[in-house]
């Protein structure tokens, strides 16, 4: 136990690049946080930590024994969370990378809802999509990822995956908002806001314009739906979300959200990961089958 905690000293330095900031997050003195990673080092006769000016940053020593240190407490939490189970206190912790579209309304649901029922359990929740969700789950700082769009490598299981319609977002004096459904093409009449090339929004109607030989044009850029949703309100730009981003009852009243009609075949898909072959604690397996069923029930 006395090498988990070091460990956990190591890994919060590691995430942090600081070790001020590592000691406020632990509770501990800067101080005698310092001390025990000079400890460890010198019974390495190894440098983990290179100092700079500002912070640190582990040496490449370090980032070898980081992905050690990361699996030994994974595993801890492992054991840790079923002893829990079986003593019936139900205690535990989930770490979920995720993207942007289930942050506003989806993923708080589930939280609120699975913490009903195991008040015990907390989360860390992260936004990060792509390679960023796949090096979370490589490197165990997250149990699950909800991400719009497939992972690329077979090192990740999908959990389950489920169709997304993408909507148009605008103002409710929008002049198409009182359509049913929108055609793509109809949208490009308007200043577009847009997500950047990052998200899988953006690639998704990138492929849309190229299939009709149309360059997109946007009039914001942003890596914020919320700043987009607030660009769109009492103007004739349209931005365009998730089914599931959007499919809220608190969105602004001055927004008015319309599917886009494509074919089922040019949706993309929303699904939760996890890396392959890791056994999930307790409280993250149970939340992953909670989102599971969700997903398959309201949107499968």
């Amino acid at each position: 136990m006395r090498n988990l905690k070091v460990y956990r000293y190591v890994d919060a330095i590691a995430r942090t690049g600081s070790i001020r900031k590592a000691a406020e997050q632990l509770s501990i003195t800067p101080s005698a946080l310092n001390r025990r990673i000079l400890a460890l080092e010198e019974e390495l006769d190894v440098q983990v930590f290179e100092r700079l000016g500002r912070g640190v940053r582990l040496s490449t020593a370090g980032e070898l024994l980081i992905d050690v240190f990361r699996k030994q407490l994974a595993e801890a939490d492992l054991v840790q969370s079923r002893i829990a189970d079986l003593s019936g206190l139900r205690r535990g912790h989930v770490a979920v990378t995720c993207s942007q579209a289930v942050l506003p309304y989806f993923l708080p649901t589930q939280i609120r809802r699975y913490q009903q029922e195991f008040p015990n359990v907390t989360f860390h929740v992260q936004n990060k999509d792509g390679e960023e969700a796949e090096l979370a789950l490589q490197n165990l700082t997250a149990d699950l990822a909800i991400v719009f769009e497939p992972l690329s490598s077979r090192e990740f299981q999908k959990l389950v995956s489920v169709p997304q319609p993408i909507h148009a977002v605008m103002s409710v004096d929008h002049p198409l908002a009182d359509q049913a459904s929108l055609k793509f093409l109809d949208c490009l009449a308007y200043p577009l806001a847009l997500p950047t090339r990052y998200y899988a929004v953006r690639k998704i109607l990138q492929a849309y314009s190229e299939r009709l030989a149309i360059k997109l044009k946007p009039a914001v850029e942003a890596e914020s739906y919320i700043l987009l949703r607030n660009f769109v309100v009492d103007s004739q730009a349209i931005a365009f979300e998730l089914e599931i981003g959007v499919k809220s009852k608190s969105l602004n009243p001055r927004i008015k959200t319309i599917p886009l009609s494509v074919s089922p075949s040019s949706y993309g898909s929303l699904s939760v990961a996890q890396l392959t072959g890791r056994t999930l604690p307790v409280a993250a397996a149970r939340f992953a089958q909670q989102l599971t069923e969700t997903l398959e029930r309201d949107w499968g």
